[in-house]
């Protein structure tokens, strides 16, 4: 998250720096380079916004991520999803049929999922 924020601040440092290039010369290549770091800017920041709506939410009484709520228990299982790569989620199944799969790649995966294992299980 550190290093994406650097990107943005970094890459809009040099849209302006060559947009006063452009300003100065009245060089083509400047208005070019501009448009290639606001590019990349943008970009940046679709991708910030992006992974900050994908976060897990773990409250007192349930659990949500992206469109998936749902209160500890209406869980009716909980099961270790294989993905590529050797990496495992944790696939939450309501009892409506309705499930999702949290990803291991948010911060401090590994307590994030023995906490809903724990929450889960004591609702059941």
């Amino acid at each position: 998250m550190q290093r994406a924020a650097f990107m943005a601040v970094l890459s809009f440092l040099f849209f302006l720096a060559m947009m006063v290039g452009f300003y100065l010369r009245q060089n083509l290549g400047y208005f070019l380079l501009a448009s290639a770091f606001l590019l990349v800017y943008l970009a940046t920041m679709l991708s910030l916004f992006s992974q900050r709506r994908t976060a897990v939410n773990i409250f007192e009484n349930g659990i949500t991520y992206k469109k998936f709520s749902a209160r500890w228990d209406e869980i009716s299982a909980t099961e270790t999803a294989e993905r590529p790569g050797g990496r495992a989620g944790l696939e939450l199944r309501k009892r409506t049929g309705e499930s999702v799969t949290l990803p291991d790649t948010v911060n401090d995966a590994e307590r994030m999922l023995s906490s809903v294992r724990q929450r889960v299980s004591k609702a059941a």
